[in-house]
């Protein structure tokens, strides 16, 4: 076993205590808006992981879906800061 490979391991480790922490904040969040950031944070956390695959393994096929991730979590977090201020007001 590398030293890469014990890093690879840890990374994985923590990239997955991450998204289940992510996780738990969505399914117990206590309002719309703690579930909105832990879902931010999951998709920011799969975005890294897949990032982190991509150094150990030195390819850049999964660029493509990181992009789209990406797309998809900006769009989400401006819909939310859009239409969410509109009903704490009433």
């Amino acid at each position: 076993m590398t030293p890469m490979d014990i890093v690879a391991i840890i990374a994985g480790l923590m990239f997955g205590a991450g998204a289940l922490a992510a996780i738990y904040r969505i399914i117990r969040g206590p309002s719309v808006l703690d579930r909105v950031i832990a879902s931010d944070v999951l998709v920011a956390t799969i975005i890294c992981a897949l990032g982190a695959e991509m150094a150990f393994n030195r390819h850049t096929d999964n660029l493509p879906v990181l992009l789209v991730l990406a797309l998809f979590a900006v769009l989400g977090s401006l819909s939310v800061a859009r239409f969410l201020p509109g009903r704490d007001r009433a």
